[in-house]
């Protein structure tokens, strides 16, 4: 059995849970998220914890016991605390820009780059080379910073480009020189 599964989830104070039929809806002090759970997967609501059990070990079942827990258990973390990335720019003259919602990008294009944020997520430029995606669902925040890091994603040879907060790039050497 999954380990990861059969690990309740702990509803803090403040936070609603609505089960209706596979619909699981959670209201928080930042917001309420709601998603589809398969049919198969079964969740028990209690007074503070949150119980999901599966009906067979077969494979679907199984892959799905998991994963529907810590969806469940990202939607509430995600209305109590909310999540974030940061991302770093690398590269001279690389800089990040607030124009309102948006963030303008120059990243070594003959134009700068804008990036709209989706509804629910919101963009903070605490300095001219580092960009913080902020928000309460985890998946739309991952993909936001999956979406500009795609802009300029950075090179081996020196590094440049648009990486996450803590990401390594592995450096390539580069050419040699000369054959005698």
């Amino acid at each position: 059995m999954s380990r990861i599964g059969r690990k309740p989830i702990q509803v803090p104070n403040g936070v609603n849970i609505n089960l209706d039929n596979t619909v699981i809806t959670v209201k928080g002090p930042k917001g309420s998220l709601s998603r589809e759970i398969h049919k198969d997967m079964k969740v028990n609501v209690e007074e503070n914890t949150i119980v999901i059990e599966r009906p067979s070990d077969n494979k679907l079942h199984r892959s799905l016991h998991g994963t529907t827990r810590s969806i469940i258990a990202n939607m509430v973390s995600g209305v109590t605390d909310g999540f974030s990335k940061s991302l770093e720019l690398v590269g001279v003259g690389y800089r990040a820009n607030k124009a309102g919602e948006k963030v303008v990008l120059n990243v070594g294009y003959s134009h700068p780059v804008e990036i709209v944020p989706e509804s629910g997520i919101e963009f903070e430029v605490p300095s001219n080379t580092k960009i913080i995606v902020k928000g309460i669902d985890k998946e739309r925040v991952g993909a936001t910073a999956a979406k500009i890091r795609s802009v300029r994603e950075p090179e081996p040879y020196k590094g440049k480009g648009i990486k996450y907060e803590g990401e390594r790039i592995i450096r390539k050497e580069g050419k040699a020189g000369k054959k005698k």
